[in-house]
């Protein structure tokens, strides 16, 4: 959120459209407050621009547009290309993406640093989206956990491992809203809410980048991708985004202004056009609002080759005009495409680029790698990259979130946890046994052969139990195909085990970048599989691995026990054991809806309740054929224990603008065994002079409780959280009653209402 379009002259305006007119109340101590919020805080250590004053002075033109240039190595091995060498020791390469490991990077910067006249150090950049070596779940995973301190920590030894390895600058957190799973990208965020992404996108910041830019162990953050990305049209990647100002700064906005808020240390910019400009050059989300709005100050980076693409987009007629709307827009560092180097001097000679603003880009990156420290300590400890990669307490932390990220969607008859006195267990399916799947897309440097399989996991731990029951295997079928060779085998194994754990699911290359698809049912012959075991009439659990929610219909009401497990990472195998056999009582919530079936889409709880609202009377907003209800709700998950929420109680029945609300539950766990609950708030602004949602998140807490053991969760409300943009784009808050809703998930809940009134 900007100052702007909160503080309108200093002060926030309270409005709630009363008969003809609009009530006004504004307080100077409720600006005070949200300026002290709104405060970007300062990170990194003192720069001295004097000394960079002094180097940029120095500094070629040559020299200049290359610290602008961000070259590509080869993507798998990292290897430099032809003639980059060359440009090195000229002291032409800013940075790099996909170069790592410590050996190899030094190597580099030797070059950079030793033969270059300016000895000015390279910056290795990396997406590290989820891990760098050692995997955690994928970022739609980690999420589900609703545990901000989990991905903290998941996100501080990414950056432990990365800056072990030389890689200083990561291309992460993605933090797109997205509300359409066709997109396979919606993987790499956290669902499709802003409150939630927001918390998400500030835990990833803090634990990528540590309490200031530069802090040893840590790395430069980069947060992706500015903006509406996720709301391509028909989820195509790469696609347009049609988005109105409102839904801009309400939805897709809070994200980012989080990992703002939190001291990111750079911007990528989004590849999609929003509103007829592409995201590399849009003079409004680009030029006014982050520069000029949120005053960042910071390094903005193109996504790759999105310069040379404002071609193909058709505002820029060829390479040069290209490097010069995107220089002119505000882009700093250029990824891949290289046409900055080629036509910059070209643009300074003719006037079509000042040189204030390529000395302003040029500032922007060395300083970002002066709070690195990389003038002082280019280079990295090797000895440290061997004790950091996949050390015990990087892969121990890894199978724990994993277990937190799992979200158990059914469990009928209590098919799980497994029995103590099972004796043969049948694993069937083709997400079982192959190690790429877990890792996700966008698995860094994380090797398949270093990860635990579902059947490796599943095998360990039975060997484990007073009496180890039989583990046997049948894939079934493949992922993908149409062939049901595999079926009488799966069916055989079934019949002989006294429970089937079928892992079934999408192959990690049909999600992430690149990956939409315009149906979400399971692949191939996979529903297929199902059904015929289930013929079988064996007790069966579903696994699913999975980088977006699938329409499983028939799965969700004919399979008594269904586990989501997402893409787990690295200890895939042995987190999907702890929850099978209940070492680990699952506790994650979903973080978006499932549809039913993709024509819902888009489908999410926070939406309009429209002028009529869905209903058994046939003229209202709804679907004839189907309903609206979706197939699993936003923030729904079960246990293996039961909770009951009561006692809902709110401090006071009005508040004064610039006061705050006292929210209270009380929690009981009223099963048999220890578990987690996530206790979730949401508000509703009942009248307001803009339509507003039917209920929007606002607090949340991840709890565990022993059996019987019962807890007071208190949620503090303060006005800027009744906030929202009104119809001329400003922050405001209006007078008037507003309904809070504590709940399991953002269906059903125990409700309360207050009032907003004039201090």
């Amino acid at each position: 959120m900007s100052r702007q379009s909160l503080l309108a002259g200093g002060e926030l305006a309270a409005n709630r459209a009363e008969g003809s007119g609009r009530l006004r109340s504004i307080t100077a101590a409720l600006a005070s407050v949200l300026a002290t919020i709104l405060a970007v805080p300062a990170s990194g250590a003192e720069v001295d621009e004097r000394t960079l004053d002094d180097l940029i002075r120095r500094m070629s033109v040559a020299d200049k547009l290359g610290q602008l240039q961000q070259f590509g190595t080869d993507g798998n091995t990292g290897e430099l290309l032809k003639g980059q060498e060359e440009l090195l020791a000229q002291g032409q390469i800013g940075s790099f993406i996909n170069a790592r490991g410590a050996r190899y990077t030094n190597r580099i910067q030797r070059i950079a640093i030793e033969s270059s006249p300016l000895k000015i150090p390279v910056l290795f950049g990396y997406d590290v989206i989820h891990g760098y070596r050692t995997i955690f779940p994928a970022p739609l995973g980690m999420a589900s956990s609703w545990d901000m301190k989990a991905i903290e920590q998941a996100s501080a030894i990414a950056a432990r491992e990365a800056s072990a390895a030389g890689v200083r600058w990561v291309f992460a957190p993605m933090v797109d809203i997205a509300r359409d799973p066709r997109w396979g990208r919606i993987i790499e965020g956290a669902g499709e809410d802003p409150y939630l992404g927001s918390r998400a996108a500030a835990a990833q910041v803090r634990g990528l980048q540590g309490a200031t830019l530069g802090e040893p162990g840590h790395v430069a953050a980069c947060v992706k991708h500015w903006v509406a990305y996720g709301a391509a049209e028909g989820g195509r990647d790469y696609n347009s985004s049609e988005v109105s100002e409102r839904t801009l700064r309400g939805v897709y906005f809070p994200p980012f202004r989080a990992a703002l808020d939190a001291g990111v240390g750079s911007f990528m910019t989004a590849l999609n056009e929003l509103d007829g400009e592409p995201a590399t050059v849009n003079s409004f989300t680009l030029g006014q609002v982050l520069r000029k709005e949120w005053k960042f100050d910071g390094v903005v980076l193109s996504d790759y080759q999105a310069v040379e693409q404002l071609i193909d987009h058709g505002v820029a007629k060829d390479g040069e005009a290209a490097a010069q709307m995107a220089l002119k827009a505000g882009i700093d560092v250029e990824e891949q495409s290289e046409m900055f180097r080629k036509h910059g001097a070209t643009l300074l000679q003719e006037g079509k680029v000042s040189q204030a603003r390529l000395d302003q880009a040029v500032r922007r990156i060395l300083r970002l790698k002066m709070k690195l420290g990389l003038f002082e300590k280019p280079y990295v400890d090797e000895a440290i990259e061997h004790a950091e990669i996949l050390c015990a307490g990087n892969l121990a932390a890894a199978r724990e979130v994993a277990g937190r990220s799992m979200v158990l969607l059914r469990n009928e008859g209590e098919i799980l946890p497994l029995k103590p006195d099972v004796q043969s267990i049948a694993v069937i399916g083709p997400m079982a046994v192959n190690p790429q799947d877990p890792l996700g897309p966008w698995f860094a440097d994380g090797k398949k052969e270093e990860t635990v399989t579902l059947l490796a996991g599943i095998k360990a731990r039975a060997a484990k139990a007073p009496n180890p029951p039989k583990v046997a295997y049948a894939k079934g079928c493949e992922a993908v195909g149409d062939s049901r060779e595999g079926f009488d085998e799966a069916l055989r194994v079934a019949r002989e085990s006294d429970v089937v754990i079928l892992a079934i699911g999408e192959p990690s290359d049909q999600s992430g970048e690149a990956a939409s698809l315009a149906s979400l049912d399971l692949p191939g012959q996979q529903l297929a599989l199902a059904q015929a075991i289930k013929g079988t009439g064996k007790p069966i659990a579903v696994v699913l691995l999975n980088g977006r929610p699938l329409t499983i219909g028939w799965v969700a009401e004919n399979i008594p026990a269904i586990l989501e497990a997402w893409y787990p990472g690295s200890q895939a195998g042995n987190a999907v054991a702890d929850i099978l056999f209940g070492d680990v009582n699952p506790g994650g919530k979903l973080p978006l809806t499932f549809p039913k079936t993709v024509g819902q889409i888009p489908l999410y709880y926070n939406h309009m309740n429209t002028g009529r609202p869905a209903g058994d009377f046939k003229y209202t907003s709804k679907y004839a054929d189907i309903g609206n209800q979706p197939l699993y709700s936003f923030g729904f998950g079960l246990s293996y224990t039961r909770f009951k929420l009561d006692n809902l109680a709110l401090s006071a029945k009005t508040i004064p603008v610039g006061g705050r609300l006292e929210v209270s539950v009380e929690v009981e766990n009223v099963g048999p065994r220890a578990g987690d609950e996530v206790v979730q708030l949401y508000l509703r602004d009942e009248v307001a002079s803009v339509t507003r949602p039917v209920k929007e998140l606002r607090g949340f807490e991840r709890i565990r409780l022993e059996p019987g053991e019962r807890r007071t969760v208190r949620f503090t409300l303060e006005t800027m959280d009744l906030g929202f943009y009104d119809r001329e784009n400003r922050f405001c808050v209006e007078l008037g009653r507003f309904k809070v809703t504590v709940g399991d998930s953002s269906e059903g809940g125990l409700d309360a209402t207050f009032e907003l009134v004039r201090r």
